[in-house]
């Protein structure tokens, strides 16, 4: 491969862990002179950066192999060579099977070892043997990280994300983080904050903080103690040119009293939290090992409300988990309407090799999850609805991230990370502006620039 034609192409699957880490990933091979392309059909290197977390990912994955191995071949004719890379979870899960089910693979590397992405691209390219890198390294891999340059960082626009945390230490029954990820790892303050002040410099404004598990922060702060979460975002917001605070995904056993008042007093932190709750009925919620019940994960969310009223709420949902019965089910929906929800995530329940769940006794039929699945995503769209339409003639502050589709339109974010449109010229992005929100489409708001104050918060908060 010629140094000033090499191209790669990053598939991202899953989460926003996996878009950071793509980026990251291009960062890495910028310097062995990469730059990245839109598709696969020019790519001298290929990336599938994968997620084991959704229903038959595996099989995804190798499905999008087959596709790219015609490429392969295709630009083989042509004399040109091909390197094509499984990374992310279910290259950690899955290893060397990866590469004896499908032969056109020539790296399998997991998420704690892109940091060494030179180092093995350059033997898959002196070898003839596949490259498979899956063991969790003794170092980390955020020290050998150099930030990212600042060209390419204004490039990515005015909102970025910051891992500030890794792996997972709670064992639900469900998932495979613990064993894609590994344990919890929580980078120092001091190393946050310098890539927060690269991203302000840039003209970032937005910054969302990412861990599997992110409000169990404890990272190593100036003074040599372990920080929580609520006091890295309030050193955060001390940042000049950061505006909007976030962070995702969080437990509802790690939501101390000092994240909680951080939504209360801190202005800089949106007002929307992702709290997943996966069921309302205890005795699922015991299966699952999530180590909290319903009536605790409502108290929280009571504090939470109490300090912000206007706070919009997410959350994850699984339905049809082995033994769930129907009683089991309209308990999760007595919880839905409970809390009433800005947005959510809902999904059946699939097997995941190697997890406690799945040797579990008591898998709830196809149909039964499904029929579930359906009453539960009609109750949160109807709630996700009646959110939205709240906002109509509200004032609000929107970030102003990108132009829209149509010409002379902008898009911005809300606090409540809806996507909002708005007349206006290109020059106004990364600007904060006033709006007011004017009607509602399916997924966003259209809403009016104007000046003044607002005379009240964005959108109420629904309640029971």
């Amino acid at each position: 491969m010629k140094a000033e034609t090499k191209k790669v192409f990053i598939k991202t699957y899953g989460c926003q862990m996996n878009v950071y880490d793509s980026e990251r990933m291009s960062d890495v091979l910028a310097p062995m002179g990469f730059e990245e392309t839109d598709g696969p059909e020019n790519a001298d290197l290929v990336i599938l950066n994968t997620c084991h977390i959704r229903e038959k990912a595996a099989e995804k994955v190798y499905s999008e192999i087959g596709r790219i191995r015609q490429h392969k071949e295709a630009r083989a004719a042509d004399g040109k060579r091909t390197l094509v890379a499984v990374a992310g979870c279910v290259a950690q899960a899955e290893g060397e099977e990866i590469v004896r089910r499908a032969p056109a693979v020539d790296l399998v590397f997991g998420p704690q070892t892109y940091h060494r992405l030179p180092q093995i691209v350059a033997r898959a390219v002196k070898g003839h043997e596949p490259v498979v890198e899956t063991e969790f390294p003794a170092e980390d891999k955020f020290d050998h990280l150099a930030a990212a340059p600042r060209e390419r960082t204004i490039a990515r626009g005015v909102t970025a994300f910051v891992t500030i945390q890794e792996g997972c230490d709670k064992f639900c029954t469900f998932c495979v983080v613990p064993y894609t990820r590994g344990a919890e790892l929580s980078r120092p303050v001091s190393r946050i904050e310098a890539d927060v002040r690269r991203l302000a410099e840039a003209g970032v404004r937005e910054v969302t903080l990412l861990g599997q598990n992110v409000n169990a922060y404890h990272g190593e702060g100036p003074d040599g103690r372990d920080w929580s979460l609520g006091r890295l975002l309030q050193r955060l917001s001390e940042i000049d040119g950061i505006e909007r605070l976030r962070y995702t995904t969080s437990h509802p056993r790690d939501m101390d009293d000092e994240l909680i008042a951080a939504h209360a007093d801190n202005p800089k932190v949106m007002p929307y939290l992702h709290l997943p709750v996966q069921s309302g009925s205890d005795r699922v919620l015991k299966a699952m090992n999530r180590k909290h019940t319903a009536g605790t994960y409502l108290e929280i969310v009571e504090r939470i409300r109490a300090g912000r009223p206007d706070i919009a709420l997410s959350s994850d949902f699984i339905v049809g988990f082995p033994g769930e019965t129907e009683a089991d089910f309209e308990a999760t929906l007595a919880l839905v309407r409970a809390v009433g929800y800005a947005q959510a995530y809902s999904f059946k329940y699939s097997p995941r090799p190697g997890t406690p769940a799945a040797e579990m006794d008591s898998q709830v039929p196809e149909a039964a999850s499904a029929e579930r699945l359906a009453a539960l995503q009609a109750l949160l769209a109807d709630q996700q609805r009646a959110f939205n339409e709240a906002c109509i003639g509200r004032e609000m502050d929107i970030l102003l991230e990108k132009p829209g589709r149509r010409p002379g339109q902008l898009v911005g974010r809300s606090p409540y990370l809806q996507a909002v449109h708005v007349a206006g010229g290109d020059a106004a992005i990364g600007e904060m502006a006033r709006v007011r929100v004017k009607s509602i489409g399916a997924n966003s708001l259209s809403a009016d620039i104007v000046g003044g104050q607002a005379e009240s918060p964005a959108c109420s908060a629904l309640t029971a």
